[in-house]
């Protein structure tokens, strides 16, 4: 089976195609990318949970004061 640009497998022939489309489109087989992203999702949230006991509360003020600042920033006029 050929692999796509992202390395996923695809059916060579368009008939095989079309089964794996309709196959996804109507949950029979799970799109690969959505697998491998919703690994990295819980593996994010995994690693934001262990930052987050491990900050104390001053690092969290200054963390959120900053993020703060960075939202009410004026945007930069990009003519020129």
């Amino acid at each position: 089976m050929p692999k796509g640009p992202r390395g996923e497998h695809r059916p060579a022939d368009l008939i095989g195609a079309a089964v794996k489309v309709m196959r996804i489109a109507t949950g029979e087989e799970q799109d690969e990318r959505e697998a491998a992203s919703s690994a990295a999702v819980q593996l994010g949230k995994l690693g934001g949970a262990a930052r987050a006991r491990n900050l104390t509360a001053e690092q969290r003020a200054e963390i959120a004061r900053k993020a703060a600042a960075g939202r009410w920033r004026t945007p930069v006029d990009k003519r020129g």
